[in-house]
């Protein structure tokens, strides 16, 4: 799970949030400070390959305990897919025995996977979108076809799924002027964890660049990136982001202490 380039942006992801509100004026630290954070800013963000990158003898034995400690911490669930197959379909079956709903990215697949991605999983589903930098991730270039999406592509997909889009991925000009395009009802800002080959700097950097041109096309600005402490959670609302994606810092306390560690761990981030 680290990432491209020694780690470098998975590295500018986390020293950024602390680095920015220890840099800031007094002021800016007291608005920060008094920003108060519910659940619903917060979410579970969309990961697989649990087995390759996680240390799960199964794949499949990951996502329950994953959201459930979601839905019993009062965050949100975002769902993923990957290579193979399997992995969506152990995402959606987790979200169906847990009686919810959930928000689903896909990978940017050609048209007509996608089409069947959205038919398996649209009943349980708040909102679609997809992973639009995932063709871009080093280690899936030789697992499946990936592609860049046009902005008429990402229209079609929103109209074939009938449901709020959502883009994930946003981290050059180019992809805000896809958003400007495309007019997403949410955008992530986000670098996959580092796990791209993009631009040398943190999600943070970016939101602070672009937040105010993102929240003029998109619905909602999210973003994810090195997140783990609820001042880190204050900075990104204050920096202009409605809601955050955190994946390692739930992923850890999962892994050291089950389901109990992981809720306790996200009601600190919000309590």
């Amino acid at each position: 799970m680290g990432g491209v380039n020694c780690s470098s942006t998975f590295s500018l992801n986390c020293l950024a949030w602390d680095d920015f509100y220890n840099k800031s004026s007094c002021s800016v630290r007291s608005q920060i400070d008094s920003i108060k954070v519910s659940p619903d800013q917060i979410a579970v963000a969309p990961v697989t390959g649990a087995n390759q990158n996680i240390g799960f003898a199964n794949e499949k034995d990951f996502y329950l305990p994953y959201f459930g400690a979601a839905l019993e911490s009062g965050i949100g669930i975002c769902v993923g897919d990957g290579a193979p197959d399997e992995k969506l379909q152990f995402g959606y079956e987790a979200v169906c025995s847990l009686n919810t709903k959930a928000y689903y990215f896909f990978k940017p697949y050609p048209d007509d996977i996608l089409q069947k991605r959205i038919s398996l999983v649209k009943d349980t589903a708040m909102a679609i979108g997809m992973d639009i930098d995932a063709y871009n991730i080093i280690t899936m270039r030789n697992q499946v076809c990936l592609e860049y999406k046009t902005g008429e592509q990402i229209k079609a997909f929103r109209e074939s799924s009938g449901l709020p889009l959502m883009l994930k991925g946003i981290f050059s000009e180019r992809d805000v002027g896809l958003c400007s395009d495309t007019k997403p009802d949410i955008c992530v800002v986000s670098n996959h964890g580092g796990r791209v080959d993009t631009q040398n700097m943190s999600s943070l950097e970016f939101l602070l660049k672009n937040a105010e041109a993102l929240s003029m096309s998109c619905g909602e600005v999210w973003v994810d990136g090195g997140i783990r402490t609820k001042r880190h959670i204050q900075t990104a609302l204050y920096l202009g982001a409605s809601k955050v994606l955190i994946a390692r810092g739930f992923i850890s306390r999962l892994i050291k202490g089950g389901v109990k560690s992981m809720v306790e761990y996200a009601e600190s981030l919000y309590n």
